[in-house]
């Protein structure tokens, strides 16, 4: 069994159309850049000298990282993971 990683529409063009992927155990940062390894590209557009980049949010099972132990968080087979990037804008009246 395998990590399932979840990918945001504007990153599925580097995962070849896939709203899903699969990921090995480790560390959050372990398996983004063992996705680089398959999707090349992909890492730099999640994280950034070994940090998740601060505009992109990452939950493992529904629970933001940022509340665990950030990119240091253990993920295990059979977890789920989400990235999911920030959404900004509305407008100012």
């Amino acid at each position: 069994m395998a990590v399932k990683v979840r990918i945001p529409t504007p990153l599925q063009r580097l995962t070849q159309g896939k709203e899903e992927v699969d990921g090995a155990p480790g560390t959050i940062i372990e398996l983004i850049n063992g996705l680089e390894n398959a999707y090349p590209g992909i890492a730099e557009r999640i994280s950034e000298g070994g940090k998740v980049r601060r505009f992109v949010n990452i939950y493992l099972n529904e629970e933001d990282i940022r509340f665990l132990q950030a990119e240091q968080t253990s993920v295990k087979d059979g977890d789920e993971v989400s990235i999911v990037p920030a959404i900004a804008g509305g407008a100012y009246s």
